[in-house]
């Protein structure tokens, strides 16, 4: 990596120089507004000398349902999108964990944005040094913002969506000025939905606990991993339901979970200690072996892992 940021991106339909992906900026204001993405993670597996990709696969089958929601055509398929990326991590070099940004967007949006027959999708996909924070003991405070979670009948919550994520950003900007370090947001039938860019769930008697897909969440894969290792590995049950904010206020562990996320344990919300104000056995244990998922040292969930060969050269 030189001057801070990769040496290529995809874009246009071939790998770019950085230097190079350039759009004039009154091309800026509308191509955006439509446009929908995915947040990846890649992980570096020391002990392996490989970089592993978290559920690549599944990201992509996403963003091409994306989208197909917002009406933007892809040329590319899942396949493409899947070798696109190893392709790009390879030609960069990548050694160390990553986040991987793919996007489709309006291309020449600015005449046409209204008249979705003439709709172009353009992708731009770019990697970044991201650091894990899993096993370092993170954990943050969280306070219920006052603005209330998009619902399907506003902008689909369900896709990544650039547009949506306006929205959890005023709560992120309201509660961290409050001195809180993470939003929570409440649908508008007053039940919990999720965090900005991250869903939501947490332990009382025994049993792991999540809002449900009809909660204004976004259908998140790092969510559907954990509720997996839950279920069928360390034998918890899981509910996936409506979930009122007071529930929250008294379960025994509570954790914010997605790609940029991973795992985030909340020791306060809305200054309610939540249990001993510590990390809680299950969120610690979901950790661990997520730590061991992503960086290839287990077997089970080798399917969720898709290696780079970083050692191979790019094509």
């Amino acid at each position: 990596m030189a001057a801070g940021h990769p040496r290529f991106l995809w874009w246009k339909g071939e790998r770019v120089a950085w230097d190079d992906a350039t759009v004039h900026v009154t091309d800026l204001a509308w191509s955006a507004v439509g446009g929908v993405f995915e947040g990846i993670r890649a992980y570096w597996g020391p002990e392996h000398d490989e970089l592993f990709v978290f559920r690549l696969r599944e990201h992509m089958e996403r963003l091409v349902r994306s989208a197909r929601l917002v009406r933007l055509p892809l040329e590319q398929s899942v396949d493409d999108l899947v070798a696109i990326t190893v392709d790009l991590l390879r030609a960069n070099e990548v050694r160390e964990d990553s986040y991987i940004f793919p996007f489709v967007y309006m291309g020449d949006a600015q005449a046409k944005r209204f008249d979705p027959s003439s709709l172009k999708g353009e992708l731009l996909v770019q990697t970044r040094p991201m650091p894990s924070h899993l096993g370092t003991g993170m954990t943050q405070r969280a306070r219920f913002s006052t603005w209330t979670r998009i619902s399907d009948t506003v902008m689909p919550p369900r896709v990544k969506n650039i547009s949506n994520y306006r929205n959890g950003q005023l709560a992120t900007h309201e509660v961290r000025l409050d001195g809180y370090d993470a939003a929570l947001l409440l649908n508008p039938q007053g039940k919990v939905s999720e965090a900005p860019g991250a869903c939501v769930a947490f332990v009382s008697r025994g049993k792991l606990i999540t809002p449900d897909g009809t909660s204004g969440i976004l259908e998140s894969i790092t969510r559907d991993a954990l509720l997996t290792i839950a279920r069928e590995d360390m034998g918890i049950e899981v509910v996936e339901r409506q979930v009122e904010r007071t529930e929250l206020y008294t379960a025994d562990e509570v954790f914010l979970c997605g790609t940029a996320a991973e795992i985030t344990p909340l020791v306060e919300i809305d200054r309610y200690a939540v249990g001993d104000g510590q990390i809680g056995p299950v969120t610690g244990e979901l950790e661990r072996r997520l730590i061991d998922i992503m960086r290839g040292n287990e077997t089970t969930h080798a399917p969720w892992r898709t290696p780079v060969g970083v050692a191979v050269p790019s094509r």
